[in-house]
């Protein structure tokens, strides 16, 4: 039988549990979800500010820029415009995607060193190259050149206190004239020095298993893009979760490959974008980073 007295110990002690509720949710893991900006192009000229905003609201707590220019800066925002905005929705942003097409066609640096700038601004720790271009990557002598101008980033990335990343697509899994571009990143680069943000829809896309790469080359991968495949048409992706990527498999590994941040991206959509972003993020933190 509960008297009074029990009832108000049992009633303050529930009350103290409540309190203490979010806490504990929070010391599950320390892990938080990002955005892959480039989700949201289609919406991100006609106002940032805004959809920034819903970013944050969305859950999100880091972003992950492309399509910087110095002439352009960021959706016509200079980098410390944008950094500003992004600290008032207190998202961080450890990743910026910069194109290095300079690099590989005449060996100059200016697009590195306008990324670097950049980066220290928005408080980056990896400068990461998203894209090569198919013209440097028809023949193996091309793959080795793309190895050496990366290692040449690398480096001057280093010097600025900055790390370099790459992110794939499924071509660096195709063979060329015998040798894979990804394999050749891999071994052709240093840890410490080159780090890999793994688009772990490319890979599967490519029938490939990422937790073979993670186990083949531990700790390279510090940051992976999670980004589902529509079941029906491989061709398009889906939220997070409603698709054929086995992500809790993959993220079983996650210490394997070396994982500090997932970063979710998506680039086609049958709903609407702010909802998909939405659900996509509350199910990589409730369902596989718990």
């Amino acid at each position: 039988m509960t008297n009074r007295r029990t009832f108000i110990l049992q009633a303050g002690l529930v009350g103290a549990g409540l309190a203490i509720l979010p806490k504990l949710l929070m010391a599950k893991g320390n892990n938080v979800a990002g955005l892959q900006l480039y989700t949201l192009r289609q919406q991100l000229p006609a106002d940032v500010k805004g959809v920034i905003a819903k970013v944050a609201q969305a859950g999100y707590k880091e972003v992950e820029v492309y399509g910087y220019s110095k002439a352009k800066g960021f959706w016509g925002l200079t980098p410390a415009e944008f950094k500003a905005l992004i600290d008032q929705h207190g998202l961080k942003s450890p990743s910026g995607h910069y194109g290095m097409d300079q690099l590989l066609e005449t060996g100059s640096p200016d697009e590195v060193n306008d990324a670097i700038e950049a980066a220290k601004v928005l408080g980056h720790t990896y400068v990461t190259m998203p894209y090569i271009n198919a013209k440097y990557r028809k023949t193996a002598a091309d793959i080795k050149n793309i190895v050496e101008k990366v290692n040449i980033a690398a480096a001057h990335i280093k010097k600025a206190g900055l790390k370099m990343a790459y992110h794939n697509h499924d071509f660096e899994l195709i063979p060329v004239e015998g040798v894979t571009l990804y394999e050749s990143l891999l071994k052709g680069t240093k840890p410490g020095m080159v780090d890999f943000e793994m688009d772990l829809y490319w890979v599967v896309r490519a029938g490939h298993d990422p937790v073979k790469w993670f186990e083949r080359f531990p700790g390279r991968f510090t940051m992976v893009h999670v980004k589902d495949m529509d079941k029906q048409d491989n061709k398009l992706n889906t939220e997070v979760g409603s698709g054929a990527v086995n992500f809790k498999a993959i993220f079983a590994k996650a210490k394997v490959a070396g994982i500090k941040h997932y970063i979710v991206e998506q680039e086609n959509f049958k709903i609407d974008p702010f909802v998909s972003i939405t659900q996509s993020c509350r199910y990589l933190l409730d369902k596989l980073l718990s």
